[in-house]
């Protein structure tokens, strides 16, 4: 299928780009990353000042007496600490990471959501899954890594957001009014809401609506990044649209948990909210998802 002969999406039911780039497509937004756009961000790299968007981990000892607390890895990466003294003497370890930690900067990768029993762009979980491994959309998209323009939109510049303030299409394109900066196709998003994620990913933070995820379809954004996502999964919480919909049908990565504090306070010294986005993951294919350094080059 040809992407002009897609209609632009417009509400849940048709909010999709599942076939837009064909049956065999596991890059989803990422297909809006052109050479154009890269060289766009590219351009963006005039001092050489570098941000990094990443929570650092610290690993918990897996033989310590709290590697597995009541509540889960109480860490995103349990270590298991060893020492060879033949031929030669070393350090060495091995890592257990729990790829989608609450509290870890991660990029979810396109199948880590079914949506009806599929995956991203409509391949079953059965198929995707075939021989104990993610097949299809998976980490295997982001190998070579990702470079474009990146964008960072301050929702509440020098403050937060309310407690469960719900994001909309307005409370992004008023930011972009703001700060004088404009998401194109191909762009990654970085927002700001003012919440630490990593510190209480039960608290009452805020969340994206059906209206600000369209927005991003409408403007072609390849990926989002924020200190604000959906809220985790609980029966009273409101249906997470950036998963559900954002990554599920739109094949739009999302990045979790991000550190967006040094980025803001950067942006705002400068006052250019514009930026090199580089993203390398260790290249491992065949994942749900992999943790992640982004880096914003000025």
């Amino acid at each position: 299928m040809d992407a002009d002969d897609v209609a632009r999406p417009h509400g849940e039911a048709s909010l999709t780009n599942r076939g837009r780039w064909g049956a065999d497509d596991d890059r989803g937004t990422l297909n809006f990353i052109t050479a154009a756009a890269r060289a766009r961000g590219v351009a963006q790299a005039t001092t050489g000042r570098v941000v990094s968007l990443a929570h650092p981990i610290t690993p918990v000892p897996m033989a310590a007496p709290v590697a597995f607390a009541e509540h889960g890895m109480p860490s995103a990466v349990l270590q298991a600490l060893t020492f060879t003294g033949s031929p030669t003497p070393a350090l060495t370890d091995v890592l257990l990471i729990n790829v989608h930690h609450a509290r870890s900067t991660h990029i979810d990768a396109l199948a880590h959501i079914p949506v009806g029993n599929t995956v991203y762009p409509g391949i079953s979980v059965a198929d995707a899954t075939a021989g104990a491994t993610v097949g299809r959309s998976s980490s295997s998209a982001f190998v070579d890594g990702i470079v474009t323009r990146g964008v960072f939109l301050d929702l509440a510049p020098r403050g937060r957001l309310p407690e469960n303030h719900v994001v909309t299409a307005d409370d992004l394109a008023a930011a972009e009014r703001r700060q004088g900066v404009r998401v194109e196709s191909g762009d990654a998003l970085v927002v700001r809401g003012g919440w630490v994620a990593a510190d209480d990913p039960f608290g009452p933070l805020p969340t994206s609506s059906l209206s600000a995820v369209e927005w991003m379809a409408e403007r072609e954004v390849c990926l989002y990044a924020g200190d604000i996502g959906d809220k985790l999964p609980e029966p009273s919480a409101a249906a997470p649209v950036l998963h559900n919909i954002g990554l599920a049908q739109l094949g739009m990565p999302l990045i979790d948990c991000v550190n967006v504090a040094g980025l803001a306070q950067v942006c705002a010294e400068i006052e250019r909210y514009s930026f090199l986005f580089t993203l390398g993951t260790i290249p491992v294919r065949s994942a749900t998802g992999l943790p992640v350094n982004p880096l914003a080059i000025f």
